[in-house]
């Protein structure tokens, strides 16, 4: 869609639903109407960014540490001719976690595949499994080394915790990778992962939105993407338009969020303290 006929479309919109709300109306619970104006504003915020983003314009994303050391990881592995171990997490593909750490894997096998270097994916989940295996597939096929990706590069280890990251364990004991990535959700086992890897002397990078979690990775791991960051990796790395632009619109959302915080704070206090007469909660629960 052409930028005029979005706005040809958004100027249309408005005009219907000024119409509609002169009147009368009906069907619309009017005690929502703060949350329906932060809806179409929000939502409005994202559209603006993705198109800009869309037409090539510049966006400022702030930079991730973490992020940028993936390359610097996956380029240390091959100058040391040893292979690069990415654990998927512990959960199926339910867990949104699990599925941005997927998206994260695919990013990397484009980066193994392009140093040729090799690549070890243990799972504890079959459908896991699979998808890890087709979002391998497809990025040595996009690179251009299609010969180089074997199944057995993504493999299943068990379905247990505990027995899972014995395993994984064993893997970093035997073959000693010089990085090691975890990307996903992670339980207890994370720990253990972490401090094995770093008992091999491998660069470790992680991330994952399991709070309790987090601070082990950022003790026994060199970058951790913490919550967000986490999420929104795919976007950084893939460098695609719509996701740069929602990221972008996202964090001006958060932006506008706590300025309306602070605002209605101010204005709270002041109520109470008598200096103003405007009762903030009186027109946020207005019907």
């Amino acid at each position: 869609m052409k930028d005029k006929e979005f706005l040809a479309g958004s100027l249309l919109f408005s005009v219907l639903f000024l119409v509609y709300w002169i009147l009368g109306h009906p069907y619309f619970i009017t005690e929502r109407i703060v949350m329906f104006v932060a809806i179409v504003g929000f939502g409005g915020m994202l559209i603006f960014y993705t198109r800009k983003a869309q037409r090539g314009e510049d966006i400022f994303l702030r930079t991730i540490p973490g992020l940028k050391a993936v390359e610097e990881a996956v380029g240390r592995s091959t100058e040391m001719g040893k292979p690069v171990l990415f654990v998927p997490g512990i959960q199926d593909m339910d867990q949104v976690e699990t599925v941005a750490g997927v998206i994260v894997l695919g990013h990397v096998s484009k980066m193994t595949a392009r140093y040729e270097t090799p690549l070890n994916v243990p799972v504890s989940r079959a459908i896991v499994m699979k998808a890890a295996r087709e979002a391998c597939r497809e990025s040595y096929l996009i690179e251009g080394r299609p010969d180089m990706f074997h199944e057995d590069m993504v493999h299943y280890v068990t379905d247990e915790q505990f027995a899972y990251a014995a395993g994984v364990n064993g893997i970093m004991v035997r073959e000693k990778p010089a990085a090691c990535i975890y990307m996903g959700k992670f339980y207890a086992e994370s720990l253990i992962l972490a401090e094995t890897g770093n008992s091999i002397g491998a660069i470790q990078i992680a991330g994952t939105a399991s709070q309790a979690q987090i601070p082990f990775f950022v003790t026994a791991c060199d970058y951790t993407l913490i919550g967000e960051e986490f999420f929104a990796a795919s976007a950084y790395l893939s460098d695609k338009p719509e996701l740069v632009g929602g990221v972008k619109g996202q964090d001006m959302i958060k932006l506008v969020i706590i300025g309306l915080i602070l605002i209605g704070v101010v204005l709270r206090t002041g109520f109470d303290m008598g200096l103003i007469s405007i009762n903030i909660m009186e027109i946020l629960a207005a019907k």
